[in-house]
């Protein structure tokens, strides 16, 4: 049990590592193998673990985008309007 506790650890050490486009995109693949192919159900857990990690973070670094916003431009966000051609 302890190998996969530092698996893991290592695991989310390597996710922090990532832009949050090279995150997302490997979590777009990872997406697409679970649903289009038939792996062991060993890989596809793995797949899922690494998957969870990287939607957590990639959720984390839009939290943070989001928190840098506010404080440039106050409390108050104003929402985004397309210009009409």
């Amino acid at each position: 049990m302890a190998k996969t506790s530092k698996t893991s650890k290592t695991s989310e050490a390597v996710v922090q590592n990532l832009t949050y486009e090279e995150a997302m995109s490997e979590l777009e693949s990872i997406v697409e193998s679970l649903e289009g192919e038939q792996n062991p159900l060993e890989d596809s857990m793995k797949l899922f673990e690494r998957g969870q990690a990287l939607a957590v973070y990639c959720g984390a670094l839009l939290e943070s985008a989001q928190l840098k916003v506010q404080k440039l431009v106050g409390e108050t966000i104003s929402p985004f309007e397309e210009e009409s051609e």
